[in-house]
């Protein structure tokens, strides 16, 4: 899989997060403080990599910045793109199960190296829900990107 991860500092949880994903035998398309010469802002650093996700040149991406609420806002800013602030393995489970989110986004003053891991195993390990419910409201999600929602 292809995953573009930011960040807008270069912390050892984001050379861990690079580290983790090749390990598990991911692509890592870098930007931000991980990427020498990019330009780390976090809003700047986390649409890019979100804007990698939207134009399908990656299949997810990670970003981060030091609380992560930042990084996830400027994703989510990016139409196609659903990003959830995970802080722990079960929130990264339900993004993914019930959200079908696209990017994770991650704090990297919470994030330990050994939290890392559980969060990453959540994430690639959920699938997407097929329950009816969840792929309306991932569908109604869709349309507003498109600004296309009714009440």
């Amino acid at each position: 899989m292809r995953i573009a991860v930011s960040s807008d500092m270069d912390e050892p949880v984001a050379r861990t997060l690079v580290e983790e994903l090749r390990t598990r035998g991911h692509e890592v398309i870098a930007h931000g403080a991980l990427n020498p010469g990019a330009d780390p802002r976090w809003a700047v650093c986390s649409e890019a990599a979100a804007r990698e996700v939207a134009a399908g040149r990656a299949d997810q991406a990670v970003v981060c910045c030091w609380t992560g609420t930042g990084a996830s806002i400027a994703a989510n800013k990016v139409p196609g793109v659903r990003a959830a602030l995970c802080t722990d393995a079960g929130t990264a489970d339900g993004a993914r199960r019930w959200n079908d989110a696209n990017v994770l986004a991650l704090s990297l003053r919470l994030t330990s190296g050994p939290l890392l891991k559980e969060i990453l195993d959540a994430w690639f390990t959920a699938e997407a829900s097929t329950d009816t419910e969840d792929r309306e409201n991932v569908a109604r999600i869709g349309r507003l990107d498109l600004g296309r929602n009714t009440p």
